[in-house]
């Protein structure tokens, strides 16, 4: 039997999107909120800010003070879900020859790095830290294995294996210096989240994110900067 597609890599990396990551319009909300705590405090106005991995772009939708705005994602229907104003590319967080040196302010990323083996790793923050200006920002939500061990490999495209430590580690090695760290910043399944149906749940994210007590988090959130020198 002759296989759809010769390349089986990007055929099961699209099948990802129609299975386990199915879109859902609850998540808009949650992300909505989300994004307004992260931007108050890390995005300043007037940022040119990429979303790496952006999936169905509710984070990089969501951010309204930025002047330029960009997703970036394998999903070849990015552009469908891309809001107005947002430049969407489809391509892989390993190649961003795109995006010129020291032109992005921001580069923000959820549950990425956990994807890619060691090397897409270490070339995407290559890559990251080339499109970042001195001091621009790298922010991170992930899993936080410490946290949900008991499900970490349920996705079974899990690779990597990340507790705040070890990423603070990763990144001050890349060259990066870390200046905010979250171990338990979001519980780590939002599917359970929604399956709750619960009202007003925007509301109660914004809750739970201004909380210093965090029940069942298990995704943290980092914040570095780019020391990066010619």
């Amino acid at each position: 039997m002759q296989r759809p597609n010769s390349n089986i890599t990007v055929q099961f990396q699209q099948e990802y999107f129609r299975t386990r990551f199915v879109y859902d319009p609850r998540r808009a909300p949650v992300w909505r909120e989300v994004a307004r705590w992260i931007q108050k405090k890390y995005v300043p106005d007037g940022a040119r800010v990429l979303d790496l991995g952006a999936g169905y772009c509710d984070f990089i939708n969501a951010i309204d003070n930025a002047s330029e705005r960009h997703a970036v994602d394998i999903f070849e229907r990015l552009s469908e879900y891309a809001g107005e104003g947002v430049k969407p590319t489809v391509a892989n967080c390993t190649d961003l020859s795109f995006l010129a040196n020291d032109s992005l302010d921001v580069v923000f990323a959820s549950n990425l790095f956990e994807h890619l083996t060691h090397d897409e790793l270490l070339v995407c923050i290559d890559e990251v830290r080339r499109v970042l200006r001195p001091k621009g920002r790298l922010i991170l939500m992930q899993p936080n294995f410490k946290y949900c061990y008991k499900t970490y490999f349920d996705d079974y495209t899990h690779l990597q294996i990340f507790t705040h430590m070890g990423l603070y580690d990763l990144l001050e090695m890349a060259g990066m210096r870390v200046s905010a760290c979250h171990p338990k910043f979001m519980p780590v399944n939002m599917k359970s989240t929604l399956k709750l149906n619960l009202p007003c749940l925007g509301l109660i994210v914004r809750a739970y994110l201004h909380s210093p007590i965090k029940p069942l988090a298990g995704q943290m959130l980092m914040v570095a900067e780019n020391e990066w020198v010619d």
